[in-house]
């Protein structure tokens, strides 16, 4: 079956579930509309037609429903195929207990808004998402509906702009084109789609806020877009209400439809950009769903077999594992003796020993040999269940770096409001005639200054350039909440294996206890351990290679499940495996079983080699201490970092490794679960912690704390989970990390002083404070030039971060 379509090969040897005889299939599935078969929701091979989605069982069945579909969906019959029930398209099948549809949306930054369909939250704006993550990632309607909008304001901005500013540009032909009393109509022609249509959802969003005096982002740049726009239609309808000091030489007035345009043009582009980065925060649950096979091969009671959806397994039920497969649900092994590969769930490298009445733990990779359980847990109740349960939890729990511009707009747009409303009032009373006109215009200057561009700015522009920087350095940011949060963090909890370790055991040492010397007694051990696939013996077999003590492969072997394996080499008696092989064989360990715990406490699997009946010597294998590991916890500790060591490993390896580093508080013999418990009891004494791992099994915990760092060595869950993700594997870009994080938050204030200071020294100019003294005023045009500069002063700063 290697290389072949899964379901291909199951097609004309297994009995097929539901086709024929099934008058709709069971929960969680659809039906193939070419051959009937039964397929999981989720599966992989699926076509869109006439507005429906359909899956596939193999690619054959896909490729022949392309080429001819309608034939398929009206009932005609494949060939060599029963006649069918009528397909059931993917839209309309029930949900799979694994991918249950989303009913609720949430706001990422204010959980309490629940809401039955997509929207705005009417706290924030924010797009609301589902709370609940499926296995396969729906399409985004706000995402796709913002893209759309962008792609025509951009296409209808670019020419605005060359029309607006043909005068400073080198866009001559445009004044011979479009002569100058049509180009305001024009600009009013080519703004009009984009304020009103492109940037409706801004408009909206801030006749909300207002509505429910909760001012945010949105407030100001709804308020913007709407005086630009305002301003230049009434410029362009009523030229006529505008005094001679704002017209220019040949005597019209000066319109912002680009101005507007442009404005909803950028925030389109930062609100995709946002809402792209935010739909890839379910990614490590749609991960963990994955890991989950989609079939199990259930065991009758008259001795059938059956390949049915997970979903339909059910507690007691008896299930055939082969090798190679992975494990569907939770329960006990019934028959067959076989080992497990438990790394995506327990993050450990050795594969687990399995006899009758040994515990199974669903999504894990059974070995070499076949396996008879009994499920026990299924659905929701499984252990990947409830680690999915968990990540999702910790990832709604978040302090966006972003509110920091909305709590600063809460209170500089009423400001903002206020002064404008009483500049319209002062000069309207009191201004030189016509009032009413320069009333209009200085109210208008007020609020085009204080237009949202570089506020709204000052955060992405930081993020986006430090994000690059650190790409460079070997350091992903996932979002910005990690760049925030990372330069206060205190703790850092680290896993072992794979992290503080390489994650791949090798041959550390050979210890002959008798007349054999070292290089005949690996070479013996290897040629017993050539024929097997597990861990320790490969790294006996590389270990044996690399030394040159490489030897013939045994005569015969006999593998021992949780002791060892033991044969014939050379015509010698050979045995190697743990304290019970020798307890079994009856061999006495003398002094080699103290030599084997003093190497155990240096962190070392230890192995017993007996020979004719006699224990000739010991070989130790162990997972190896990086090389830039003891560097980077020395510069973690100096940058002011307390090192937690958590890990699923044993307690004597653990605290060996931590007495090799200097680590001083260890945590060990944990499970998924009590990894993120053991972090938010950190949590709990008032640290700040941050936890990097690189291990399914990390997941829980990366989610859990404040931030979360996975090695880029690691899987792909682990990195989904976390707000940072070392690309190296090394923990010295922990350090480069938080150097940026406090590079990015200094660099983002000052774009917020810088944001606020031209709007604190140009709304009282735009006012007409200094009119009575000096008779200057600010008009539009010099308020918008100075909303462009605060923009490009705040732009400037940030690259500076490169």
């Amino acid at each position: 079956m290697s290389g072949q379509h899964p379901a291909r090969g199951r097609l004309n040897r297994l009995k097929v579930v539901g086709p024929g005889s099934a008058a709709a299939p069971a929960p969680g599935t659809g039906r193939d509309p070419v051959c009937a078969m039964t397929v999981p929701l989720d599966a992989p091979l699926r076509v869109a037609f006439e507005g429906q989605t359909y899956v596939f069982c193999s690619p054959g069945c896909l490729e022949r429903f392309e080429k001819e579909p309608r034939r398929f969906l009206e009932g005609a019959v494949p060939e060599g195929m029963p006649p069918s029930p009528s397909p059931l398209p993917l839209a309309s099948a029930p949900a799979s207990a694994w991918a249950p549809a989303p009913a609720t949306w949430t706001c990422p930054m204010h959980p309490e808004v629940m809401r039955d369909r997509p929207g705005a939250c009417p706290i924030c704006g924010m797009a609301l998402e589902p709370k609940t993550i499926t296995a396969v990632e729906a399409e985004n309607p706000e995402l796709t509906e913002m893209r759309r909008r962008l792609r025509v304001s951009v296409a209808l901005s670019a020419p605005l702009v060359v029309v607006a500013m043909a005068h400073v540009l080198p866009f001559t032909w445009v004044h011979a084109l479009v002569a100058s009393a049509a180009r305001p109509w024009v600009e009013l022609v080519l703004a009009a789609p984009v304020v009103l249509w492109c940037g409706w959802p801004f408009l909206a969003r801030a006749v909300v806020s207002v509505r429910r005096r909760s001012l945010n982002m949105f407030t100001l740049i709804g308020l913007g877009v709407a005086v630009a726009s305002a301003y230049s239609v009434v410029a362009v309808l009523a030229p006529g209400i505008f005094p001679t000091a704002f017209r220019d030489g040949s005597g019209q007035v000066a319109v912002y439809f680009e101005a507007a345009a442009v404005i909803v043009t950028l925030v389109l582009l930062g609100q995709v950009m946002e809402l792209g980065a935010r739909s890839r925060t379910g990614a490590a649950i749609r991960a963990l769903l994955g890991l989950a096979p989609k079939l199990a091969r259930r065991l009758r009671a008259d001795g059938e077999e059956d390949d049915v959806p997970l979903e339909q397994v059910r507690p007691g039920d008896r299930l055939r594992v082969r090798p190679g497969e992975k494990v569907p649900v939770d329960g006990i092994t019934l028959e067959g003796r076989s080992a497990v590969d438990e790394s995506m769930i327990t993050g450990e490298p050795m594969p687990v020993a399995k006899e009758p009445g040994a515990r199974l733990i669903g999504a894990t990779v059974n070995g070499n040999g076949a396996l008879v359980m009994r499920a026990e847990r299924v659905g929701p109740d499984t252990l990947l269940a409830q680690i999915v349960h968990m990540v999702g939890e910790a990832q709604r729990s978040r302090a966006p770096i972003q509110r920091l511009a909305d709590v600063a707009a809460s209170i500089f747009v009423p400001a903002v409001i206020a002064i404008a409303a009483l500049t319209l009032v002062v000069w309207a009373a009191f201004g030189p005639e016509p009032r009413w006109a320069h009333a209009l215009v200085n109210a208008v200057a007020v609020l085009i200054i204080a237009c949202p561009c570089a506020l709204g700015l000052a955060t992405p522009m930081s993020i986006m350039v430090a994000t690059g920087k650190g790409a460079t350095q070997g350091v992903l940011f996932k979002n910005a909440e990690a760049i925030e949060v990372l330069r206060q963090v205190d703790t850092l909890v680290v896993d072992k294996t794979g992290t503080l370790t390489e994650g791949h055991p090798r041959l550390t040492s050979v210890v002959p206890l008798g007349a054999v010397g070292e290089v005949e007694l690996l070479r013996l051990a290897a040629g017993l351990e050539r024929g097997s696939e597990h861990p320790l013996a490969t790294a006996i077999v590389r270990g044996a290679e690399q030394r040159a003590a490489a030897g013939p492969a045994a005569q015969s072997s006999e593998a021992l499940p949780g002791r060892g394996v033991r044969g014939v080499v050379e015509g010698q008696s050979v045995a190697v495996g743990n304290p019970t092989l020798l307890a079994e064989l009856g061999v006495d360990g003398g002094p080699g079983v103290a030599r084997a715990d003093a190497m155990r406490a240096e962190g070392q699997t230890v192995m017993f080699v007996v020979l004719d009946g006699r224990l000739a010597g010991l070989i130790g294998v162990a997972d190896p201490i990086k090389e830039s590991t003891p560097q980077a916890l020395e510069q973690l500790r100096a940058d002011g970092l307390r090192v937690v060591m958590l890990t699923g490993d044993s307690r004597a390896t653990a605290d060996a490794v931590a007495r090799r580093l200097g680590i001083d508080r260890v945590i060990a013999d944990v499970h998924p679960a009590e990894k993120a418990a053991a972090i938010r009891q950190l949590q709990a004494e008032g640290h700040v912690v941050a936890m990097a791992g690189d291990g399914i099994n990390d997941a829980p915990a990366l989610a859990q704390a404040q931030v979360g760092i996975a090695m880029g060595t690691g899987t792909d869950v682990a990195m989904e989970s976390a707000g940072i993700t070392l690309i190296r594997g090394d923990l010295r870009g922990i350090v480069r990390a938080r150097h940026l994080s406090r590079a990015t938050i200094r660099n983002i204030r000052q774009n917020l002083f810088f944001a606020f200071a031209y709007n604190a020294l140009g709304v009282p100019i735009a006012a007409g404070v200094l009119y009575p003294s000096f008779g200057i005023l600010l008009t539009p045009i010099v308020a918008a030039a100075a909303m462009a500069f605060s923009s490009i002063s705040v732009i400037t700063n940030a690259l500076r971060l490169r």
